[in-house]
């Protein structure tokens, strides 16, 4: 298991080779072949079939090979399709066809009223809502713009008030809080460049603040310590009793069924013990009290839960089907742990550095999800091994992300001409990099053993979201999801998934719908995280800029105390911190009465208020501490430097979770190991015996033929004999 101790590679990311790309794995290599980028480019452009005017019924043949052949008819009609979203325009009339991007007019500009010349005006803005979703009547109509602007008006003065707290808070912390040896000590921790001297800081800083004191005592409101010091002791004497009668060397038959009896009870309180977060042993709280660890009761009550499971893993008073049932239970009980990486833009960056620290302490969890830029980050550790990434987390990386490196000259006609900044089969050409080439979900899964999972969602802003995996779409092409996942309005068009054929062809997925950026409603996905994968622990990297700016923990947050009055104060004193809340509260007030009663527009046709009002945190929260110059790079390739500060400020932002994170995989991973290894077990004791079976009936028949003409007690007495030796 993970020790949290530094390795070599750490070090990496701060020397010459660090910087050197021809050290990166394939640095050179070209994954996408141009069939499948035409392919792409075909689906991106081919119709969208609506209705047959002949009165012919289409849902027999709506599927991904029908999707396939009309994008093959496509090519060989006359026409012309652009992977940009431009329309197209074919010969067909079988079929009512539309294939417009989706800011496109609804229908092409008129000719003027007078005369019959050709009109020459702005053409028509697309609706916001369509009538099915226009509320009416007289007030509602009257009063809706007023009200609008008036809350809008009043949500500015609170921003603007909230932004003066926060500057309050960051003033009263930074010259009343932090002054003298604390302030040393606190620079010494952010300047450390690895793990093991990131500890060495936090242990000194909380012997001065005095933590350590509060590590000794068992008493604490957040947990129940009571039932944690009896479960402990029991754990502890159940152990002790059957190691002392297993060292004997002569076990009779008393001895035998206490032993027995014994394993019964610690089968019986592991069992009670080993759940999500029992009597509080998992709240963030225990951990939020110093920089490094938690309760020394709550630390020594894990070593003991994981010593018992691995008690029972290798006891022989346990036969294996009664195992395998036991951490069957005990996995479902316990869950999951995923780790989400959010959207942001070029802010998803600071996500490599979060991954190096949990790569290199071996916290690495198996179930990863992400959103937008989050998305490339998890495609890119979900398809490649470990030694792979601790070749690849270092800032030369920053020489294959080029997604934003076109001039001004070149996207703002394509900007003007289709809506979107950046073209797709261009950004499928430089994402294919990171995942491989046209790898689908499920062959990642096989090649690394990781769950990826991309949250897309729909063009029509009323169908449901999907949770892109392993087990939901396997032959989904990962690059595809990633481009509909970072499909935000305005800057990438809507894109088609794409999916691989056995023959190793890309077809469109989904009957080839438009798919945008899963940040619009789903950024942490965690609710499909627990109902597929049963993940009940997330670990999620925040680095959406727009959420940033409202992160605020009054009572501290997991690895980092609050230091006014020893950790029992507020961040920025109670009135700082009342006002905190008050402000941000009423603000997320505001913007549910907005979206309840549908006074928001819908600019480029997209609800906007689910950027807000979504879930944005998890069991754990990484926040990467940026810098003001993000704001204004936030569309722009980042260069080997920035990436190296980024990696830095990425794996100091992690390092404060990491004890609270190796203490719940320990027992996570305990039971998984224990699960599959009873689980192979069996299958080759049932391997074993089908093949003793397979033996005795071939025997049986063999001795059917030979002892025909005898009579049936003889053939009966020979079989049973037969089977015996077997």
């Amino acid at each position: 298991m993970a020790d949290l101790k530094c390795t070599n590679d750490e070090l990496d990311l701060y020397t010459t080779e660090g910087f050197d790309i021809q050290q990166l794995p394939d640095y050179n290599r070209e994954f996408l072949s141009d069939e499948h980028s035409n392919a792409f480019a075909a689906a991106l452009g081919a119709p969208e079939i609506v209705l047959s005017p002949g009165g012919e019924e289409l849902s027999e043949k709506v599927g991904p090979s029908y999707a396939e052949h009309a994008i093959n008819d496509c090519r060989t009609e006359k026409g012309d399709y652009r992977s940009n979203g431009d329309s197209l325009i074919t010969n067909r009339k079988n079929l009512f066809i539309t294939a417009q991007n989706d800011w496109a007019p609804v229908a092409p500009a008129k000719g003027s009223a007078r005369g019959n010349k050709k009109g020459t005006g702005r053409r028509k803005a697309k609706k916001n809502r369509t009538s099915d979703e226009t509320r009416e009547g007289h007030a509602y109509t009257l009063f809706k713009w007023p009200f609008l602007v008036f809350v809008v008006a009043w949500m500015i003065a609170l921003s603007l008030s909230y932004l003066l707290t926060r500057l309050h808070v960051w003033l009263y912390e930074h010259y009343i809080n932090w002054r003298g040896r604390r302030k040393n000590l606190r620079k010494d921790l952010q300047s450390t460049t690895n793990f093991a001297d990131w500890v060495v800081a936090a242990n000194k800083l909380d012997e001065f603040l005095g933590n350590e004191l509060w590590k000794v005592d068992d008493v604490y409101a957040y947990y129940d310590y009571k039932t944690v010091r009896r479960v402990l002791e029991q754990i502890k004497r159940y152990r002790r009793k059957i190691k002392q009668v297993s060292d004997q060397k002569v076990v009779n038959e008393e001895l035998l069924h206490q032993i027995k009896r014994t394993v019964e009870d610690l089968k019986a309180l592991v069992c009670a013990c080993v759940k999500n977060n029992f009597v509080g042993v998992e709240n963030s709280r225990l951990y939020s009290e110093t920089y490094f660890g938690t309760k020394h009761l709550v630390q020594e009550f894990i070593d003991e839960v994981e010593n018992g499971l691995f008690l029972l893993e290798n006891t022989p008073y346990l036969n294996k089907e009664h195992k395998r049932a036991l951490f069957k239970r005990l996995y479902t009980n316990y869950g999951r742990t995923a780790l989400c990486l959010s959207g942001g833009a070029s802010f998803a960056y600071y996500h490599f550095g979060v991954v190096k620290a949990l790569l290199d302490a071996d916290l690495l969890p198996d179930v990863i999800t992400g959103t937008s830029g989050g998305a490339l980050v998890a495609a890119m550790v979900a398809t490649h091994t470990n030694d792979e990434l601790k070749k690849l987390l270092v800032p030369a990386l920053a020489e294959k992300i080029s997604a934003c490196s076109e001039p001004f000259r070149t996207w703002f006609p394509r900007w003007w001409k289709t809506g979107a900044r950046f073209d797709s089969v261009d950004w499928a050409k430089r994402c294919s990099w990171f995942t491989r080439g046209s790898m689908t979900f499920s062959e990642a899964y096989d090649r690394t053993g990781r769950i990826l999972n991309v949250s897309c969602v729909p063009a029509d802003p009323h169908s449901p979201t999907i949770l892109a995996n392993y087990i939901t779409s396997p032959d989904c092409v990962i690059w595809s999801a990633v481009l509909a996942s970072a499909a935000v309005p305005g800057i990438l068009n809507p894109v088609v998934l794409m999916m691989k054929t056995q023959e190793g062809k890309l077809i469109p997925y989904s009957f080839g719908h438009k798919w945008k950026d899963g940040s619009l409603r789903t950024d942490i996905p965690l609710k499909a995280l627990n109902l597929h994968f049963n993940v009940n622990f997330s670990i999620v990297s925040q680095v959406n800029p727009h959420i940033n700016l409202f992160f605020f923990s009054s009572r501290g947050a997991v690895g980092q105390p609050v230091t006014h009055r020893k950790g029992r104060g507020w961040r920025g004193g109670f009135l700082g911190s009342a006002l905190e809340q008050y402000l941000k509260l009423d603000l997320n007030k505001w913007l549910k009465v907005i979206r309840a009663l549908e006074l928001l527009p819908r600019p480029l046709g997209q609800d906007w208020s689910e950027i807000w009002l979504q879930q944005f945190s998890g069991t754990i929260t990484i926040w990467p501490r940026t810098v003001i110059s993000d704001f204004w790079r936030i569309l722009s390739d980042p260069d080997p430097k920035d990436l190296a500060r980024m990696l830095h400020a990425g794996q100091q932002s992690a390092y404060p979770k990491l004890k609270f994170i190796e203490n719940r995989l320990r027992i996570e991973r305990t039971i998984e190991r224990a699960r599959r290894a009873t689980r192979a077990g069996l299958q080759q004791r049932s391997s074993i015996d089908s093949i003793i079976s397979k033996a005795s009936s071939l025997a049986t028949v063999q001795l059917l033929e030979e002892l025909g003409t005898e009579d049936e007690g003889s053939i009966t007495a020979e079989v049973e004999e037969t089977e015996n030796e077997i």
